[in-house]
């Protein structure tokens, strides 16, 4: 992302209150994330709550509309969508305990509803899967703080169990723990 210059901060503000309108309306068509951000800053219906359940509605819909030939190749895919999703939810709101519910809240449509391709010939769910829930205790533990860690330890640690009971633990290729300590 580019640094705003010295020059172009004097030519912003030599720009009259009109300019800059048309200015920012245009920015806002092209860029659905910028849009987003000023809609969160300028707006008072636009809040945490309602930003959190556009981004809850939208990872249900990524998860449950896939589609090829492979569902568990199709998860994986889903899985690197709804990722976007929560980071882009991240960079508009700067909540960073909002999106750790939603990590948590798409591992636990994940558990919920597609365990059985953890089971698949192809392990990329699987370790997507893994990968996640080791993000989000990361993100629990850098951005949280410790009153927080003891109200996500049992689901995480229920997450935990489930992947460790499963055989395609031993093909991963990074060390998953047993359960998630608190510090």
């Amino acid at each position: 992302m580019p640094v705003p210059s010295a020059d172009f901060k004097q030519a912003l503000k030599r720009l009259s209150e009109k300019e800059k309108e048309a200015l920012i309306l245009r920015l806002v068509r092209k860029d659905a994330e910028a849009y987003d951000t000023l809609s969160f800053e300028l707006l008072e219906d636009v809040t945490l709550e309602s930003l959190q359940e556009r981004s809850r509605e939208a990872l249900h819909d990524i998860l449950f509309t896939v589609s090829g030939r492979s569902l568990s190749k199709a998860l994986s895919r889903g899985l690197k969508k709804a990722a976007q999703e929560i980071a882009r939810y991240q960079r508009v709101t700067k909540d960073r305990k909002g999106e750790i519910d939603l990590h948590l809240y798409l591992l636990q449509l994940i558990f919920d509803n597609f365990t059985g391709q953890f089971d698949s010939v192809y392990k990329t769910f699987y370790v997507a899967t893994a990968r996640l829930v080791l993000r989000s205790m990361t993100l629990i533990q850098k951005h949280l703080h410790v009153d927080y860690h003891l109200e996500y330890q049992e689901t995480i640690n229920t997450f935990l169990t489930d992947l460790n009971g499963r055989s395609k633990r031993r093909q991963l290729p990074f060390n998953l723990p047993w359960q998630f300590e608190l510090e």
